[in-house]
């Protein structure tokens, strides 16, 4: 992926934690690979617990570099990065200060890119200063994740960046979507006849999307408290990756056709009856377990949750999508918080075979599958039957691995790293369009609405297991199961 586009990009958030771990080593790692970055381009980095570039290139050097290069930092590439580095000392409260970032970055070239690595609730005032300096010109804005508490003030938040950059300016990031097996899912559904005909009710029986954790609220209680799963997971990267899984084929690759097909599908998604929700919907909250033999306490134990939080920290939904494709196949969504492993998978079971003619151990080696996992290890496996060898038709469940790292001697690229090069680069067709995020929300919503209507607790699941029993039995009414591999 080369490129001869000049940038300025702007670091909101230059001292926060996603800047530390995600974004500046994915900038480092397009600049060391060479060619990816433009050699004029250049990082502002802005925050307010640095005095000056020589602090801040401190910082860097002491929070950024540990992150950086899994097999050690080239020492070369590292000091070339760092001089790509400026940085502005600005109270982001403080409007008057944005003519200090209007002067350091008028001399500088090309495109500017502001990112918002910032709590929700400056997105707006940022965008604001930014215009009434005139930086919102020619320029493009990135939005992370939280965009909203619910469909009215993500509708707010829209709003009033709108009115200040147009929609093709707007950049609403989800890593999820940068990831590399997502891009080969796009491949292999799109680029080889033999998995298309497949993909549809006759042939697939269940999907299931599944992001767990090990990890707790960490230090984020107060934060994860007033949000939790089906806001924090559920409403973006989870129903993201169904409208990739269950998309029509677009015409090219383009933004708008690709995006246009995953809002289709979010349009389509068969609403959630509040009469049915128990059947559908299982939400759960941690208490105190183990996790790799270590003890782990209960979330209501956790530093900035309430004690008598009702805050779901795991939701399993049964998901249905009324259109021709997809009518009757269910759609399994599961993630969690402090469960037996850290994995982010998709899984299509295919049907079995509509009559055996090879014996009853056809039947009990099951039917087809095919897995995607994101993390931690990225890999496309495909589940088939085979004969064991020996005396009998006996049969076994065996599987291909689609393995790229040994087809491709380049690395993989990490999802920032994808997705801050197709900003700066201009390519949208992975980032969230407006419409997509308001079928999203408005789908989530009535369920929201009726778990704080119920008063009903989150059904408790000890930490370091699969999550609540109701998540298996919701499944099991469908005659299958969650799948639990080990890593």
């Amino acid at each position: 992926m080369q490129t001869d586009s000049s940038f300025t990009f702007v670091l909101f958030g230059g001292t926060g934690d996603l800047s530390m771990r995600k974004i500046l080593p994915a900038l480092f790692e397009a600049h060391r690979a060479g060619g990816m970055l433009a050699d004029s381009g250049k990082i502002v980095a802005v925050a307010r617990h640095a005095a000056d570039r020589g602090e801040y290139i401190q910082w860097v050097n002491e929070h950024v570099k540990p992150h950086v290069s899994k097999n050690g930092v080239d020492e070369t590439a590292w000091s070339s990065f760092l001089g790509r580095i400026e940085f502005v000392k600005i109270d982001l409260g403080n409007p008057e200060d944005f003519a200090l970032l209007r002067d350091a970055v008028k001399d500088l070239p090309g495109i500017r890119v502001f990112y918002l690595a910032t709590g929700p609730s400056l997105f707006v005032p940022i965008c604001r200063a930014l215009a009434s300096v005139g930086l919102n010109e020619n320029a493009r804005i990135v939005l992370e994740k939280p965009l909203g508490y619910d469909l009215k003030s993500s509708n707010a938040i829209n709003d009033a960046v709108g009115e200040i950059f147009a929609e093709e300016q707007i950049y609403r990031i989800d890593h999820y979507l940068g990831k590399e097996p997502v891009q080969n899912l796009l491949a292999l559904r799109f680029g080889n006849a033999l998995f298309e005909p497949l993909w549809r009710r006759e042939w697939v029986e269940s999907i299931q999307i599944t992001i767990a954790e090990e990890l707790g609220v960490e230090a984020r209680g107060d934060f994860y408290d007033n949000t939790g799963a089906l806001r924090d997971m559920v409403q973006n990267h989870l129903l993201q990756l169904l409208s990739i899984v269950a998309m029509e084929p677009p015409h090219s690759m383009d933004s708008d056709s690709v995006r246009d097909e995953k809002l289709r599908v979010l349009r389509a998604l068969k609403p959630i009856d509040p009469l049915n929700i128990g059947k559908v919907a299982v939400r759960g909250q941690y208490h105190a377990g183990g996790i790799r033999g270590n003890a782990v306490p209960a979330y209501a134990t956790e530093p900035g949750v309430k004690p008598n939080s009702t805050t779901e920290t795991f939701v399993a939904l049964k998901v249905e999508i009324e259109n021709w494709r997809w009518a009757g196949v269910p759609f399994f969504l599961r993630t969690g918080k402090r469960l037996a492993d850290r994995v982010a998978e998709i899984v299509v079971n295919f049907r079995a075979v509509p009559h055996s003619a090879l014996g009853a151990s056809a039947l009990r080696a099951g039917a087809n599958r095919l897995v995607i996992r994101l993390q931690p290890n990225e890999s496309i496996r495909l589940y088939c039957l085979a004969k064991q060898p020996g005396e009998g038709m006996n049969l076994a469940s065996v599987h291909l691995d689609l393995a790229f790292d040994q087809f491709f001697r380049e690395g993989q690229m990490e999802a920032y790293q994808r997705l801050l090069l197709d900003v700066i680069n201009g390519r949208l067709a992975l980032f969230v369009r407006r419409d997509e995020q308001e079928a999203a929300w408005r789908w989530v919503e009535p369920i929201l609405n009726e778990w704080k209507a119920s008063n009903k607790p989150p059904k408790p699941y000890a930490a370091g297991t699969w999550g609540p029993a109701a998540a298996s039995a919701m499944l099991a009414q469908h005659g299958t199961c969650w799948l639990e591999e080990e890593n």
